[in-house]
């Protein structure tokens, strides 16, 4: 496990079929990914643990996490297999801006597998990721 930016966070999870981009594929506004071509479109990330195994992005994903963060509509935490620094720049931006965090973890496949099986989860600050207490 890789912690890209730390953070604490629980919620339930929500783990999407295919990567999704922060920048045009998601509304910082409302928390929902807006890509018509994503299997999971009208989905809401507010306060949810997502999960991944990469995303699909820009040089300005960090601005759309960042203002998501900021507006409180953004993911409670973000759990990918394939390491975004895009994704960790814009959780690191909204905590130095605006003093909110979203943890971005990086994991091994097999890991993540296995927390995808949990309906919720919590990561600590140094980055371990167990169920949550919602979960019993």
């Amino acid at each position: 496990m890789t912690v890209l930016h730390p953070g604490i966070a629980q919620g339930p999870v929500l783990l999407l079929d295919e990567p999704l981009s922060f920048w045009g594929a998601f509304d910082p506004r409302h928390g929902t990914i807006i890509d018509i071509h994503h299997p999971q479109k009208g989905a809401g990330l507010k306060g949810k643990i997502l999960m991944m195994l990469e995303s699909r992005g820009s040089g300005s994903a960090p601005g759309g996490l960042a203002e998501a963060i900021r507006l409180g509509t953004a993911p409670a935490g973000i759990i990918l297999v394939q390491p975004d620094i895009n994704l960790a720049i814009g959780a690191a931006v909204a905590e130095t801006l605006y003093g909110k965090s979203c943890p971005v973890l990086a994991v091994a496949a097999p890991d993540f597998l296995e927390l995808s099986k949990a309906a919720y989860l919590h990561i600590s600050h140094d980055g371990t990721v167990g169920p949550s207490l919602d979960d019993a």
